[in-house]
């Protein structure tokens, strides 16, 4: 099953300050993971920093190498398609995160031990919103697993993780990405 190609449309404003259609189409820059065979990220836009400047003009910031997480004081949003889960992935899978990460940015976002729960096992220190737009997804943490079907949120604050497709069937989620910081407590905590 495949799903439809994401629509964007960007607006801004003309010299004069009238509200402008700047871009309407496809989105720019859709990538595959290779260590995770039909996963999908289809990036749909991202700020730097809060509050996000707004300008007559705008590049496309997906433009250039995908990052898993946002910037510090920014935001991200991106689809992702996840398809289910396979017995060579999830008994394979754990010696290709470190890599897979890396390519997206974060190399030190993969947790995954041998005794881990999920080979997708990763922590961001970030506040993440996802949304399932389509298909099933098991969220696993470390003491505990919840099942999401769509129109179910996840409000992700930097915990450790991994999505699970156990459905049989591809699954959409929206993710919108703030960037955070952990209070000291928790950061020792993290570090111990």
């Amino acid at each position: 099953m495949s799903f439809p190609n994401i629509y964007r449309v960007v607006t801004g404003h003309d010299e004069n300050g009238n509200a402008i259609i700047l871009e309407k189409g496809p989105l720019n820059t859709v990538m595959d993971l290779e260590a995770v065979p039909g996963t999908k990220f289809h990036e749909v836009w991202n700020t730097s920093d809060t509050p996000a400047p707004i300008t007559n003009a705008q590049t496309d910031p997906t433009l250039g190498p995908v990052v898993l997480p946002p910037m510090k004081a920014g935001t991200r949003i991106r689809f992702v398609d996840i398809p289910p889960d396979t017995e060579e992935f999830l008994t394979q899978g754990e010696g290709k995160m470190k890599d897979m990460f890396s390519k997206v940015g974060d190399e030190d976002a993969s947790t995954v031990k041998e005794d881990s729960p999920h080979p997708l096992m990763h922590r961001t220190e970030s506040v993440d919103y996802g949304i399932v737009i389509e298909g099933e997804l098991t969220l696993i943490v470390d003491n505990g697993e919840a099942i999401l079907k769509p129109g179910s949120v996840v409000i992700q604050r930097g915990t450790n993780h991994a999505w699970a497709n156990r459905s049989g069937k591809m699954c959409r989620i929206l993710f919108i990405l703030i960037g955070g910081q952990y209070d000291d407590q928790l950061a020792n905590a993290l570090t111990k």
